[in-house]
């Protein structure tokens, strides 16, 4: 974090694991229809905002892999500065602790915290369900980081039920590959007909996550993680990957997992929670 400056606004932005992720059927729009559950976690990014008197959007660091106007930080702060015609600008500084392409929704959450804290610092008086809508057509994830509460998820995943779940600690783990959520989703072997489910089905007998079979056989580092971690407890994909995660009782036994990892691999203990920090902080 630049910590030589003096920022308005300083924000989490939480990870999330898909608890499962069933795949129901494609829509004639050509995304996919879905039931899942997403738990918020305790660790994420952060993001310093400052307002400017000018139109800018200036974001750092830059990032040398993902051009500008694509990254969903820039794009969440224009969407919100052209649907309020908004003459402030802001300076936006992105602290990044979550690998990107890791189904663990670094960018989408990013883009929530961003449209939450802009929507606080321009005072431009948007409600959450207004914010939701805006979020969606950055991405499907991005509606349950504005709600900022863990939930049970159907259609794209911006139908959201909020759902108490039992305190769990989490190992992830980061395998060195970038799935695209697009491949995947595009892929003529994932699988689009599982049966819809109720929360009291999946939380009696589970569920699966219906692109982890593809995933580990389009890449090799996800399968070879999801077997370690299976050694200690079960292990599953989160969203189209690459991360993997097994759930703990308690953060002793979740550390120690961690502490035998494989070199190679990146990783993280978080604790699940109900809500995201955001809700208190604003």
């Amino acid at each position: 974090m630049d910590t030589r400056q003096h920022w308005d606004l300083e924000l989490p932005a939480p990870a999330k694991l898909n608890l499962f992720l069933h795949i129901l059927g494609r829509r004639s729009d050509g995304y996919h229809e879905l039931q899942t559950l997403f738990q918020l976690l305790d660790h994420g990014d952060q993001l310093s905002f400052r307002r400017r008197q000018d139109q800018q959007v200036l974001l750092t660091p830059d990032f040398p892999d993902i051009p500008m106007e694509s990254n969903l930080v820039y794009r969440a702060a224009r969407m919100l500065q052209e649907h309020d015609k908004q003459q402030q600008g802001v300076d936006i500084h992105l602290h990044k602790r979550l690998p990107a392409g890791g189904g663990i929704g670094g960018g989408s959450s990013d883009a929530a915290t961003t449209l939450v804290g802009l929507n606080h610092l321009w005072q431009t008086g948007l409600s959450k369900a207004e914010l939701c809508k805006l979020g969606l057509r950055l991405g499907a994830d991005v509606p349950v980081f504005i709600n900022g509460q863990s939930a049970w998820a159907e259609g794209v995943g911006e139908r959201l039920q909020a759902i108490e779940l039992e305190e769990k600690w989490y190992v992830v783990l980061a395998p060195n590959s970038h799935v695209s959520t697009a491949e995947i989703f595009s892929n003529k072997n994932l699988t689009r007909d599982s049966s819809a489910i109720t929360v009291a089905a999946f939380l009696e007998q589970g569920g699966q996550n219906d692109c982890q079979q593809l995933v580990s056989s389009l890449y090799p580092e996800v399968a070879e993680t999801l077997n370690w971690l299976s050694q200690f407890a079960p292990a599953k994909m989160t969203g189209t990957g690459a991360c993997v995660f097994a759930s703990f009782a308690d953060q002793t036994a979740a550390e120690a997992i961690l502490k035998q990892k494989p070199e190679h691999l990146d990783g993280f203990v978080a604790r699940g929670i109900q809500e995201s920090p955001i809700l208190t902080l604003l």
